[in-house]
């Protein structure tokens, strides 16, 4: 059974409460929620040092799939404007944690402060798996990756992709790039271009440099508009 979310329901207002949980939910210490109107097609989605997490010119549907650890293919009943309109989100959190520490403080700030509402249901689906075609052929990537970089990344050069940060993915229509990438990182990845599953079945351990180019199919994984890239670094 493969589980996902079925929205209930999004309203972008202000947030009533009528009753605090029994144990408080982990949440920002401040965040802003606004409404992006420019055309530029550059999109971040980026933890910094500091407690800080920033996501710039996204649609709410990746922000929605990315706090609940899910895909597109297992969100139903979304409207199209979570996929059209974009926004910016500013948060920090107390102290510094990690990536993974501050994906149910982002679930926090989607049903308080948007009124999401969702519910769980589990269907059976067809799944990939990805295995080794040629044992001893793959190379560990050496070295590890230093502090992360502040401020927005570098512009490409002219006629080149920019380049993969260090321990993430850079993803783009018809191109999968990764520095010191583990290989849930690229399951993850196949997952979002194949709308399916993808389990892990190469017994393989240790980081990896992944340099991918394909043909996407009709409708596969059409990238925000202007072709532009995303990029995101799964640590703190």
């Amino acid at each position: 059974m493969l589980r996902g979310l079925a929205v209930a329901g999004l309203l972008l207002g202000a947030c009533h409460a009528f009753g605090q949980p029994a144990t408080p939910r982990p949440e920002f210490e401040v965040a802003s929620i606004k409404l992006n109107k420019s055309t530029g097609a550059f999109a971040m989605a980026r933890p910094s040092p500091g407690g800080r997490f920033t996501l710039t010119n996204i649609p709410l549907q990746f922000v929605i799939t990315m706090a609940y650890r899910i895909k597109d293919f297992q969100l139903s009943g979304a409207p199209a404007w979570l996929t059209s309109e974009r926004y910016d989100i500013e948060a920090k959190a107390e102290g510094n944690p990690s990536f993974d520490a501050m994906l149910p403080m982002l679930q926090t700030l989607l049903e308080n402060r948007l009124q999401f509402k969702f519910h769980r249901e589990s269907r059976e689906l067809p799944v990939y798996a990805l295995v080794v075609a040629k044992p001893g052929k793959l190379r560990q990537a050496e070295g590890d990756c230093g502090p992360m970089p502040t401020g927005p990344p570098p512009p490409p050069e002219p006629g080149k992709l920019p380049s993969a940060p260090c321990g993430g993915f850079l993803l783009f229509p018809g191109h999968v790039s990764g520095q010191k990438v583990a290989l849930p990182q690229l399951l993850d990845s196949l997952s979002r271009f194949t709308g399916r599953v993808v389990l892990d079945k190469t017994n393989l351990t240790g980081k990896y440099d992944i340099n991918l180019d394909y043909t996407p199919e009709q409708g596969q994984f059409q990238g925000p508009p202007g072709g532009a890239t995303a990029s995101m670094r799964a640590s703190a």
